[in-house]
């Protein structure tokens, strides 16, 4: 939906629809994936077995048990991920600008303020808008109280790539696990910034960091799902 003037579609009649809960399923389950290779170094220790290494002192993980999600945007997306957490043990708490009373047996409402107070990591799960684009940048990651990993299932310019390799390096972000990116298409690198093109070689050499190409909701199972839920609510406006 954010590549369509809604607004606009909207002073036309054209009604707009969309199907998350096609998806939320697919994104909840790599959100968790990434944090679990991002927590047991999977990604790199598979590498260094490949490679003949047998590296365990250097690939010693992390327990999410115990640990505090911090959630922005508690929709679909969100709710998925809070769900797919309640095995772990860990505290998991949400903030969305946009609701009201949504407080589950997943989630636990907060503060933006409380959010930056507990969080040991953080995940993202908002649409791209002006209000959300580079919403994470300096300014907000120093509101932290301490140093947190960083997941974003949601879209790559939400977070501002120059800002985050800087917080990285300075370990207020310990790792991130990334499914977007600030520029995803690599056959247009023409139009990539000397200052991009440092920031993402950066990004890449950085052994906390896993990344994958915006398949987070790309599942053979959602390609159906998302034409299911589509079909009927199209049948639905159209009925």
């Amino acid at each position: 939906m954010d590549a369509i003037d809604v607004d606009y579609a909207k002073s036309k009649n054209i009604k707009c629809l969309n199907s998350p809960e096609g998806n939320r399923d697919a994104v909840g389950e790599h959100t968790l994936g990434l944090l679990l290779s991002l927590f047991n170094k999977i990604n790199f220790a598979d590498r260094d077995v490949r490679q003949g290494l047998w590296q365990r002192e250097e690939n010693r993980g992390l327990e999410i048990k115990g640990k505090t999600v911090g959630i922005i945007g508690y929709g679909n997306m969100g709710h998925a991920f809070a769900q797919r957490l309640s095995g772990f043990e860990c505290k998991v708490i949400a903030y969305d600008k946009y609701k009201t009373s949504y407080s589950d047996k997943f989630a636990t409402q907060c503060s933006l303020d409380e959010l930056f107070s507990q969080t040991d990591i953080l995940s993202l799960h908002v649409p791209l808008t002006n209000e959300t684009n580079n919403m994470i940048n300096a300014d907000f990651i120093g509101k932290f109280a301490h140093p947190f990993y960083l997941l974003n299932t949601s879209r790559g310019k939400v977070v501002s790539l120059h800002d985050l390799v800087a917080a990285m390096q300075e370990k207020k972000i310990l790792g991130c696990g990334l499914d977007v990116l600030e520029i995803e298409n690599f056959n247009q690198q023409i139009n990539i910034t000397p200052l991009q093109k440092q920031d993402m070689e950066q990004l890449y050499n950085m052994k906390n960091t896993v990344l994958t190409p915006h398949v987070a909701g790309w599942t053979v199972e959602s390609y159906y799902k998302l034409a299911s839920f589509l079909a009927d609510k199209i049948i639905e406006v159209l009925g």
